[in-house]
């Protein structure tokens, strides 16, 4: 509980008079960490994110295409390092699937091709930006919308798992044969896809007020009490996942958003929402069995409601990571009045208790930049890359070789690849001291590379020594491997002499060609 004294009396300080704002700036001057996720839920449901543009033809589909890149670009920039790109929708796919339609937002038209494979487009798209991309599935919500998909509905093909309650369709929590339906779904996505790993949403019963029942699927004389039952039946999904794609690609992350408070506290209560009592979760078991990889709880609240709540979650987290997931749309005016030093102070908390990392919902409100929460992500935050975290509870933790050399040429840095039984990807470090901290995140210029080679640009030509390291897929990396030349070989179209001193004239040829440069811009001026 002392944690939560100092923060309450630094929350008590932070106000909008500016003796507050001075401390608070100086208190987000902190050490950047190395290994963090940082996510972003990108929502197709009715294009809340992405796509704005049907793919009605061969140009409106590229520009929905050229519309995620756009997307894609921005969580770049901001040093994101995790998409979790929403795959299943209600009941629906952007993907060609053998078990649901095609989801009718792409096209304006349910159960229509697109032209097109969204989930690879997006995956290649992601791993181009070294990001992971998981793969969003919404569990139990069929939504409202079935009767459009006709025949290939799910509630066509498999009406003894649906059920209508408070006027929207779910799939039966309390039939082993959801389990099953569920599992098939993502050892498709599995199968077929290079994806990082399969998130689960809305995995829980609903809430009160949908007057959900499965009265008739409770077996009498069980030995459990109807709310342990329930418990059971949505934590037979998570295993039944678990079983079926753990074993074809192991490094394949595993997590959920469950809601955003497990239990009441000693002192806090979670106001009848919370997952253990209200929806019958329990993802906190989850982790201990290692049932799941990590969590994204949907922890959308300030104050009370969200510091207790989330040390909980940190010293109940059994070594795996839980990236707490931030309500910034209530930075919109239209969703509610939270003000920028809200999301700042949690994301500071989050930092420092390392809990695991930072998740925004959702995409559109982090790259509209709503109260300046975009430059606060990528200049205070998240100025540099960063790895996502080791999955040191699979048991795998011998990391690959480290490349044998560095060569350069024309601009790139390239190395011969590294061989392993497992795939490989490689990390590059730089700085103007040698040899190059691999331990620092500031050193970190790109994450995830696919190639043997990277192209200089951006900070990594600002620095003198370059140095790479292999990493697999479970996020253990090797040692770094230095360049062993003093100064790294610029681009031979570069004039060096000019880069080092921009205003040194160069031949006279380029001088007299700056001279006519200069009355050309007299003579306009006049």
């Amino acid at each position: 509980m002392r944690y939560i004294c100092i923060l309450c009396a630094l929350l008590a300080f932070f106000s909008t008079n500016s003796i507050a704002t001075k401390a608070q700036n100086m208190i987000y001057e902190q050490e950047h960490p190395l290994r963090e996720v940082r996510a972003v839920w990108l929502t197709t449901l009715m294009g809340l994110d992405w796509p704005r543009t049907m793919a009605k033809n061969q140009a409106s589909t590229e520009r929905q295409k050229e519309e995620l890149c756009r997307l894609l670009d921005k969580y770049k920039k901001a040093n994101i390092n995790t998409v979790i790109f929403q795959t299943r929708v209600r009941g629906s796919v952007v993907y060609p699937s053998k078990i649901e339609p095609w989801y009718e937002g792409l096209t304006g038209q349910a159960g229509k091709n697109p032209g097109y494979d969204p989930l690879a487009f997006c995956i290649e798209e992601c791993h181009k930006r070294g990001m992971e991309l998981h793969a969003w599935v919404v569990a139990f919500p069929l939504g409202k919308n079935q009767k459009a998909y006709g025949a290939a509905s799910i509630t066509k093909k498999h009406p003894e798992l649906c059920r209508t309650a408070g006027g929207e369709t779910f799939m039966i929590m309390g039939k082993p044969a959801t389990a099953e339906y569920i599992a098939d779904i993502c050892k498709e996505i599995v199968v077929n896809y290079d994806v990082d790993g399969i998130s689960f949403d809305y995995i829980r019963y609903p809430e009160s007020l949908y007057k959900y029942s499965d009265d008739d699927c409770y077996p009498k004389g069980c030995g459990l009490s109807k709310a342990d039952w329930r418990r059971e039946n949505i934590t037979r999904v998570v295993k039944r996942v678990h079983d079926t794609v753990k074993p074809i690609k192991p490094w394949v992350k595993l997590s959920s958003s469950p809601i955003g408070k497990y239990r009441d506290l000693a002192r806090y209560s979670a106001k009848g929402w919370n997952c253990f009592d209200a929806v019958y979760q329990d993802p906190q078991m989850w982790l201990k069995e290692n049932l799941q990889d990590l969590l994204f709880p949907m922890m959308y609240f300030k104050g009370d409601h969200f510091y207790p709540f989330m040390f909980n979650w940190r010293e109940n987290s059994y070594g795996h990571p839980v990236v707490p997931g931030l309500g910034i749309y209530f930075l919109d005016p239209s969703e509610g009045n939270w003000v920028l030093n809200d999301v700042r102070a949690e994301m500071h908390t989050i930092r420092n208790s390392n809990i695991g990392g930072i998740a925004f919902y959702r995409g559109d409100f982090l790259t509209r930049n709503c109260k300046g929460i975009y430059d606060v992500t990528c200049n205070e935050f998240f100025p540099y890359p960063a790895l996502t975290t080791r999955m040191t509870w699979m048991g795998d933790t011998v990391a690959p070789s480290a490349p044998k050399s560095i060569s350069y040429d024309n601009g790139k840095i390239m190395w011969p690849a590294v061989v392993s039984n497992k795939q490989v990807l490689y990390n590059i470090y730089g700085s103007n001291v040698y040899p190059v901290d691999a331990s620092k995140a500031e050193n970190l210029l790109a994450v995830n590379v696919r190639d043997n080679s990277y192209e200089l640009h951006g900070r990594s030509l600002k620095c003198r020594y370059l140095a790479v390291t292999s990493i697999d897929r479970f996020g253990n990396e090797s040692a770094a491997t230095q360049e062993v030349k003093v100064a790294v070989e610029l681009p031979k179209e570069i004039n060096v002499s000019r880069l080092i001193n921009p205003d040194l004239k160069g031949s006279k040829k380029t001088s007299s060609s700056s001279g006519k440069s200069k009355k050309s811009s007299k003579k306009k001026k006049k």
